[in-house]
């Protein structure tokens, strides 16, 4: 299963809007690709439809679906959104990672 935490929640919630997605019946998409500085890397984006073979959760009002390859690397995730100094953006807190780059944007296993 993947969390969300409710600062994310809201900004997926403004996000979806602007980009002409409702968050009661759309999905936000969570992947995972080869690439990035430490090997993997995460993708986000949101999504109208499923496909065969999608994982779906819904966490704090966030749908989420997840390819069966990627849910493999996902256990366990909270998605996070921070503004800090560092930047603005998501965060993925994964504890399956054991190594992630300083741009917190890719991780290995």
């Amino acid at each position: 299963m993947i969390k969300v935490s409710d600062i994310a929640k809201n900004k997926v919630i403004e996000l979806m809007k602007d980009d002409g997605f409702n968050a009661e019946n759309d999905f936000v998409r969570v992947g995972v690709k080869s690439g990035g500085c430490s090997g993997l890397s995460y993708d986000l984006k949101f999504d109208k439809e499923q496909i065969e073979g999608d994982k779906v959760f819904e966490d704090n009002g966030v749908k989420i679906i997840v390819d069966k390859k990627s849910f493999l690397y996902l256990i366990g995730t909270t998605l996070e959104y921070s503004g800090g100094l560092k930047g603005t953006g998501f965060v993925f807190k994964n504890p399956n990672a054991q190594r992630t780059c300083g741009c917190g944007e890719s991780f290995s296993l």
